[in-house]
Order: C-alpha cells, then structure tokens, then sequence
C-alpha cells in the first residue's frame, strides 16, 4: 500500500482554484519533492493531506485513512514541520516539546523528548527558553516536535528556508538519517540543490501538476543528455559521419568539440566513438553536459507562465 495517493484532489477558495485535479503516488520509505513558485498550491496540497483542511473535490488517503473521514487517525501518524513553526517563546526547549509529547499522548514523553534533543544537539540548551534560540536553533527543535510520536510520515515545508548553510546541511543529513529508518517524506522546497540531493522523485506543481519524475529524468527529459566527443582535431567529415547515423537530430562542431544530443547515450556511445575512429578521429575523452535541475524547473515553470498568458490574451486576438 502506498504511503500518500490523491485521486483528483482540488481545492477552491471562492472562485479562486489553488489546487487542480492532482493525483499522484508516493511509495513508503521515499522521500518526494514538491516543487513549484510562491502561491502554487503547495502548501495547501499538505494542509489537505494533513487534514487541516478539507478538499473541494476529489479523495485522498494517507497511511491507509481517507481525508475527510479518518482526520485524527491521519493527524495521529503524520509529522509537520510548517514553514514557520510556532513555538512557545517563554518556555524551555524541553517543556516545550513535553507539552506537545502529551498532546499526542506519546507513551514515554521524557524519553522521546530526551532523544531527540540529542540527536538533534539541543539537549544542553534544554532548559533555555525557546525565545532565546537562533532561527536555525528553533526550526531543529520544530523537527524534533514533528518526530516525538515516531510518525512514519513527514511533511516538511521549507525545512531549510533562512537557515545558515551549517544548520542547512544539519536538516538535510536528519532527513538521509530518518530516510534510512524508513520514513516517507513529503518535501515542499525552494531549495533546487537540496531537492536534487535528497528526492527519490519530483513533482513540479503550479496549480497543476506539470511533470512528475527522478530528478535525473526530468533533467534528460527537458534538455536531453548532451554528450561532448573531444578530439585532437576537427574535420567537417567527422559531423558528417555522425549524421548519417541517424541517432540525433542535433549534432553541433564547436571548435575541437563534437556536441551530440541523445536519449540514451549508453547505447548509442559506442557507435558514435567507432564511427568517429573510422573516419580518422582522434578521439582525447568523452564527457556529459549535466543540466541542472534549476534549468529544468525554470523552463518548465516559465511555459506555463507563457501559455496562462496565451491563453488570457486569445480573446483580444479577434479585435478588430
């Protein structure tokens, strides 16, 4: 059984649409991304999934229990760390989570409390008061909060949002560490590096979901895996040889560079390589152009900026 599945899920606030007919899958023990501009929806997406909020129209079911039937039993074995988490300022980092360890009537609240601040490295400023701790300081202890009931699924939003690259990095190797217990993650990020190093999967989301894959396909799929042969010298012949293979519509001669465009250079490689010695090529290495996944977010956000334009324009289109 899947750890999230949504059926067409929306969400409508008056006549505004905020989420669009999303249905997707996540497997138990993935960590999955959730991409997507200020005002996509994506903080609504884990407000319904959560059952914080109730959607408009179409079904989810997380952990096994529909959203809108089962709340507590979703909020019960689910974790959030909110963008901004809320704490309690006046209160020390340890009654703060002993507070909330009652709330979800954890069985061993000291227990828990007393680990995660240790794993966590929290736990010699147990006694302080919250309001006295660093941004970073204060979003490590929101993340021991989301854990102290053991949820098998967290949603995080923007876990490393303002945090110093040390408190960054700290996060991100919690995450890996609770990755390896078999955790699922649902992570909304800003962070294209960080959802690169860390997703098993990635969703880019504007309303609608746009395109949904691994991290290294949507990259071969947006741009196509560039692979540059490097020669001693260049000869037009040597373009021309490629070509008739038929394996790419885009081969570019760039000085001593033969730049091929494939879909699966694995297979094709060999063939371009030998033909390339056959023609007199001396070949010095072969080498891939690495898009990043931020060229692929931006492309793929910014058609769609493209196309709402065009489409919001079509009526003036028939002015006289």
């Amino acid at each position: 059984m899947a750890a999230i599945e949504t059926y067409h899920l929306t969400k409508k606030f008056d006549q505004t649409v905020a989420v669009d007919d999303l249905s997707i899958q996540i497997d138990r023990g993935e960590v999955f991304g959730f991409l997507g501009p200020n005002g996509a929806g994506k903080t609504t997406t884990i407000r319904m999934l959560t059952s914080l909020i109730g959607p408009t129209s179409g079904r989810a079911v997380v952990n096994g229990y529909t959203v809108g039937e089962e709340n507590r039993s979703i909020r019960r074995s689910v974790g959030i760390l909110t963008e901004t988490p809320g704490m309690y300022d006046n209160l020390s980092a340890e009654y703060n989570l002993r507070v909330y360890g009652n709330l979800y009537e954890v069985k061993d609240v000291q227990g828990q409390v007393e680990k995660y601040l240790r794993l966590l490295g929290l736990w010699e400023r147990r006694n302080d008061e919250v309001g006295t701790f660093s941004k970073g300081m204060k979003q490590k202890l929101a993340i021991a909060r989301a854990l102290l009931h053991e949820p098998s699924i967290l949603f995080l939003d923007e876990p490393t949002a303002a945090l110093d690259p040390e408190a960054a990095r700290l996060v991100r190797d919690f995450i890996v560490f609770l990755r390896e217990e078999g955790r699922t993650f649902f992570l909304s990020t800003h962070n294209l590096n960080e959802a690169d190093r860390l997703c098993d999967r990635i969703a880019v989301f504007k309303t609608q979901l746009l395109v949904l894959d691994t991290p290294a396909k949507l990259r071969s799929q947006a741009f196509g895996r560039k692979v540059v042969f490097h020669l001693r010298t260049n000869d037009p012949k040597y373009l021309e040889a490629i070509n008739a293979l038929h394996v790419s519509s885009d081969v570019q001669q760039v000085e001593n560079k033969i730049v091929v465009t494939l879909e699966n250079p694995e297979q094709n490689n060999p063939f371009i390589i030998q033909t390339l010695v056959n023609a007199g090529a001396e070949i010095q290495f072969v080498g891939e152009l690495r898009r990043s996944l931020e060229d692929v977010y931006l492309q793929l956000v910014q058609n769609t900026s493209n196309d709402e334009h065009h489409s919001r324009s079509k009526p003036n289109d028939f002015v006289d």
